[in-house]
């Protein structure tokens, strides 16, 4: 049982850390496009860039859990307002999928909050 416990964290890390590693590089092929559907949420259209760097940096930093705790953190910040500008559209279903998906990430980037990134991670290698 310890094994598998050890094997967990790594494997949420890829699961949790691959949204947004490909969500930021898939944005990178219509960074306009992007802005313009920032703007729609009420955020300046200027922050595309930095939204698209934080996605994919933060998202390689949890892969290999590095600064597992702050990084988790501002991953679930980032997912809870997106979720509340951007997936809050209780007409549309799709949208209100997308909305609790993003509830139930930031509960997840959470527990790597409180607990850290566990073994085999940057976080955890000079640990004994």
């Amino acid at each position: 049982m310890k094994q598998l416990q050890d094997l967990a964290h790594p494997i949420a890390r890829i699961f949790l850390s691959v949204l947004f590693i490909l969500g930021g590089i898939g944005k990178l092929a219509n960074v306009e496009g992007f802005a313009q559907y920032m703007a729609s949420g009420g955020l300046p259209a200027a922050l595309a860039w930095p939204a698209i760097l934080f996605e994919i940096l933060a998202g390689l930093a949890l892969l290999v859990g590095f600064q597992t705790r702050i990084v988790a953190l501002a991953l679930a910040g980032f997912s809870l307002v997106t979720a509340f500008l951007y997936h809050l559209v209780p007409a549309d279903q799709l949208q209100m999928a997308i909305f609790f998906k993003n509830i139930g990430l930031a509960g997840g980037y959470l527990m790597f909050f409180a607990y850290g990134a566990g073994n085999f991670s940057f976080d955890n290698k000079n640990k004994g």
